[in-house]
């Protein structure tokens, strides 16, 4: 189970100017909460968080190491939710949730596929429909990932939720029978070729024959 620490500081107004001047300042307004507290109201460095989600660690335990005006106060939480700003892609918000290590909770858990499929070594093609699989646990219990061997799988066949093999004290949240990934056959599209028309030159020389054909019976005549 990985931890990492993040320092914040209690946020003493809320309102929208002081939350403006924050993040003016590098600071991202955020909040603490969870079941068994009161909200926390947080102020964290835009640069930590920057940090977290470039090593991909804002998926994993946060340590809040809180200063509320000098007392120091320590929060094991994970982050709920990251609010980026649409035109600056900067973080605007974060939400901080409790994590008890007694109780179990979801979480998403990333899936690494190992082997290469019988059926791509025939000519399929690998379609991955699912990365990750959420499952219910404590957080001692949580994996890092899940290793799923991918290399029986035929043209044709998909392998499931209910066929990947979990650690004990893990349970899957998603339905059982979704598709994880499967090998699918190449479709080719057969390219049919033209029949060669008949030279214009040629067409043209019999419609002008057959033309010119009444017009000399009709001298035959007088």
């Amino acid at each position: 189970m990985e931890i990492t620490d993040l320092t914040a500081v209690v946020r003493k107004e809320q309102k929208k100017g002081p939350a403006r001047r924050l993040r003016q300042q590098g600071f991202v307004p955020a909040v603490f909460y969870g079941k068994a507290t009161e909200n926390i109201p947080l102020a964290v460095k835009s640069s930590d968080l920057v940090r977290l989600h470039k090593e991909k660690k804002d998926q994993a335990f946060i340590k809040l190491l809180i200063d509320d005006g000098g007392k120091k106060i320590e929060k094991l939480s994970l982050i709920k939710e990251l609010q980026i700003q649409p035109l600056s892609g900067k973080f605007y918000h974060a939400d901080f949730y409790e994590v008890d290590m007694k109780k179990k909770l979801a979480f998403d858990v990333e899936l690494n596929f190992t082997g290469k499929p019988v059926g791509v070594e025939n000519g399929g093609e690998l379609q991955h429909i699912k990365r990750d699989v959420k499952v219910l646990c404590l957080p001692t219990d949580l994996p890092k990932r899940i290793d799923v061997d991918i290399s029986d799988l035929e043209i044709g066949h998909s392998l499931k939720v209910k066929d990947i093999q979990i650690p004990d004290g893990v349970t899957h949240l998603d339905p059982p029978d979704a598709a994880v990934v499967s090998v699918a056959a190449v479709r080719v599209t057969k390219v049919e070729t033209p029949e060669e028309a008949p030279e214009a030159g040629a067409e043209s020389a019999e419609g002008a024959g057959a033309a010119a054909e009444p017009v000399k019976e009709e001298k035959e005549k007088k």
